[in-house]
């Protein structure tokens, strides 16, 4: 046990490391450093990469930059995932979550739809929302029904992903066939008890980064409008989810106060807890991130039988 305490220490060591390096205080330096962090790290002879401009209307309205991730063998069509990046909604984009998009690809052998919403400070909310209606919309137009699509986020793209879900509810439409969360950011208002508790040794979020994150994108806002907190929806009627989640994060509660909520509306909803490990740690190039995203292929694989 202690050999392995060790070795998550010096592992959580490397991630701080790491993440110091793509940190930037200039915004624009921070979303180029993540892009070639993806680029390099995300690369795999394994899979293709398609670029694709989506529109949700055929010949009108904004375009937005997105990426078909499958796999370069023989593969099932009939199911899509859709990914919604993290980075805060200020950072992020379809190249940097090539680290998770590629993974997921690869362990599925399904499409992977990645996209860019646009970034808060300069686009914030209702824009990312909007934008992932957009591409919602737009796999509808290209055939697909909502229960062909499993909806997948890390970070704040699992908040993308809840709240586009939670819209689509409140419009009555149909929803996703599933919702597969890694490291969600359910609560802007921070009330989980593990944003103390955590602080110490959490190796990628702190309280400056958040404040600053909340603050681009929901100024002036109410932070429990459920399209914003998630954890403050309604999910009765919501479609099967998976949550997984580090032990040594920040957002433990964010995880473990979605899930009690799921079960309270008597959603079928599992959370897997993965110990020493930290904020989207399913990023790293190591086992552990590695059988994580077999988790999440075989839940994709119960719910698309």
């Amino acid at each position: 046990m202690a050999i392995i305490e060790k070795r998550n220490a010096n592992l959580m060591n490397l991630i701080k490391r790491m993440h110091g390096v793509v940190e930037n205080a200039d915004i624009e330096k921070h979303r180029q450093s993540q892009n070639h962090f993806g680029a390099l790290l995300g690369s795999s002879k394994d899979v293709l990469i398609e670029d694709v401009c989506i529109r949700d209307h055929p010949s009108e309205g904004e375009i937005l930059q997105g990426e078909w991730i499958y796999v370069n063998r023989a593969h099932m069509k009939k199911y899509v995932i859709l990914y919604c990046h993290g980075g805060g909604y200020s950072t992020g984009s379809r190249i940097y979550a090539r680290t998770l998009t590629s993974k997921l690809a690869m362990s599925t052998s399904m499409d992977v739809l990645s996209f860019d919403y646009r970034l808060a400070p300069e686009h914030p909310y209702p824009a990312a929302t909007e934008d992932a209606m957009k591409v919602w919309n737009y796999l509808m137009l290209l055939g697909y029904g909502a229960r062909d699509v499993i909806l997948a986020g890390d970070s704040a793209g699992g908040n993308l992903a809840l709240s586009l879900t939670l819209k689509l509810k409140a419009e009555n439409r149909l929803l996703p066939r599933g919702l597969v969360l890694m490291s969600p950011w359910t609560d802007l208002t921070s009330s989980g008890k593990s944003h103390e508790t955590k602080a110490e040794i959490d190796p990628v979020l702190n309280a400056d980064y958040l404040k600053e994150m909340i603050d681009n994108y929901a100024p002036k806002e109410n932070l429990t409008n459920p399209l914003i907190s998630p954890i403050f929806g309604s999910y009765a009627g919501f479609p099967p989810t998976y949550i997984q989640v580090g032990e040594n994060e920040v957002l433990l509660d964010d995880s473990m106060m979605l899930y009690r909520k799921l079960l309270e509306a008597h959603v079928s909803v599992r959370l897997d807890m993965f110990p020493g490990m930290w904020h989207v740690f399913q990023m790293s190039p190591f086992k552990t991130a590695y059988e994580a995203m077999d988790k999440n292929a075989e839940f994709i694989y119960d719910i698309c039988r």
